[in-house]
């Protein structure tokens, strides 16, 4: 098991480990539910190379980054979670992608509540940003719980995407 990052309730967040997460990392990358609002599914080698450049992202910011969301009760992998820069830009977001069978658990959520703690407890910034697919009520709905506010929109190749934004309260 990878370094922990930080914990909820019922689920621990954790740095990858390539041996014994890779499989898992697939399962979630090339699911075309699991992905529909997010990515282009990935082979296993696509998935495999992602996974590498995630671990190896460690050791320039550790305080960032990509990592796996275990349940406690079960030491079962649900998903992954990370507060990474938004591409192109010095902004930072949060994410979360989930297995299917984890889906309604209220899992987003806390990894997004414990995830802004990690965050402002661990660095000076004042605000994070999230991104979603404007089709994806879900996400919305998680952020929006959360306290993130609708910020405009991105665009992403042809795909224009929501921003969300959370300031932090003083």
């Amino acid at each position: 098991m990878g370094n922990i990052i930080f914990e909820t309730e019922r689920l621990i967040v954790r740095q990858y480990d390539f041996k014994t997460d890779a499989e898992n990392f697939f399962l979630l990358n090339g699911d075309d539910d699991v992905m529909r609002y997010i990515r282009a599914t990935k082979t296993k080698e696509e998935c495999d190379v992602f996974l590498k450049k995630a671990i190896n992202s460690y050791k320039i910011n550790p305080l960032i980054g990509r990592w796996a969301a275990d349940e406690k009760s079960t030491e079962k992998f649900v998903g992954s979670f990370a507060i990474i820069p938004i591409e192109g830009s010095d902004d930072i977001q949060l994410g979360y992608a989930l297995l299917k069978e984890y889906w309604g658990k209220g899992f987003a959520s806390e990894l997004t509540k414990s995830g802004l703690d990690y965050y402002f407890k661990n660095t000076d910034a004042d605000h994070i940003y999230a991104i979603a697919d404007r089709d994806n009520i879900a996400s919305h709905n998680v952020l929006l719980k959360n306290l993130f506010v609708p910020d405009g929109t991105k665009m992403e190749e042809d795909k224009e995407l929501l921003k969300f934004i959370y300031r932090k309260t003083v």
